[in-house]
C-alpha cells in the first residue's frame, strides 16, 4: 500500500466558493435524510477541484462539519482513494499507466520523458509549478496503450515524441488536446474493421 504524502504547508482557511456551495447543496439532495455522509467522496473531489488539484487538511475539517461527521472519517476516505491528492501536484497532474498492456507498448518511454521534462522523482512538482507525474495501475484504456491521464482527461496511443509535445504544451501554458494521438476514435481498429464486413439481415 502506498502511503500518501501530506503537504507540510497547509492553508489556514477553506470554504466552498459560492458556485461550489450551490453544487455541494445540490449533491446532498441526492441522499435521503440521515445519509448525507455518503456525499463525502463527491465533496472531497469538489474541494480538490477548487483548491488547484489538492485537498488541504482544513478542507477535510470543513467537509466534516458540512456533513456533520467525524473529521477522522473524512480523512480516512481522502487517504484511502488514489483520486485524492493531499499535497500540491500542479495545475496538471499526469498519471502514467505502467500496467502490462501499456508497459509492452512503451509506457516506460513515457516515464523517462516525465523524468527528463518534469522531475526526476514522482510526486515532485516541476520547478515552474505547473505539473507533476506519477506511475499508476490500469486506467482502463488498454486497447489504446500506452496512455495516461491528465486531470480528468485521457491521452492515448502515445509515444516518446508525442509525450514530449504534450508536456511542452503544458509547460508553456497551453492545454493539450485529449484523446487518441494516432487519430482513431474511441477504440476503433487502426486500419479499419477486419471482421463482420458483410452483414446480412436474417
Amino acid at each position: 500500500m502506498t502511503i500518501k504524502k501530506v503537504s507540510k504547508e497547509q492553508p489556514d482557511k477553506f470554504e466552498f466558493n459560492s458556485k461550489n456551495l450551490v453544487l455541494a447543496k445540490n449533491i446532498l439532495k441526492n441522499y435521503p435524510d440521515g445519509k448525507q455522509q455518503s456525499a463525502v467522496m463527491a465533496l472531497l473531489y469538489l474541494a480538490q477541484k477548487q483548491n488547484e488539484n489538492w485537498i488541504p487538511l482544513i478542507a477535510m475539517k470543513y467537509i466534516a462539519k458540512f456533513l456533520d461527521m467525524p473529521y477522522i472519517k473524512v480523512y480516512e476516505v481522502a487517504t484511502f482513494y488514489s483520486m485524492y491528492n493531499l499535497a500540491p501536484v500542479g495545475n496538471y497532474f499526469i498519471q502514467v499507466c505502467t500496467t502490462t498492456p501499456c508497459m509492452i507498448r512503451g509506457a516506460y518511454d513515457l516515464v523517462k520523458t516525465c523524468k527528463e521534462k518534469i522531475s526526476e522523482k514522482q510526486n515532485e512538482v516541476s520547478h515552474e509549478g505547473k505539473c507533476s507525474w506519477v506511475e499508476v495501475e490500469c486506467l482502463g484504456a488498454c486497447v489504446n496503450a500506452p496512455m495516461m491521464q491528465i486531470n480528468d482527461d485521457y491521452y492515448e496511443d502515445l509515444d516518446n515524441e508525442k509525450m514530449e509535445k504534450i508536456i511542452n504544451q503544458i509547460l508553456t501554458g497551453n492545454k493539450p488536446e485529449p484523446g487518441s494521438y494516432r487519430g482513431r476514435k474511441n477504440s476503433e481498429p487502426e486500419e479499419n474493421r477486419k471482421t463482420l464486413l458483410d452483414v446480412r439481415n436474417a
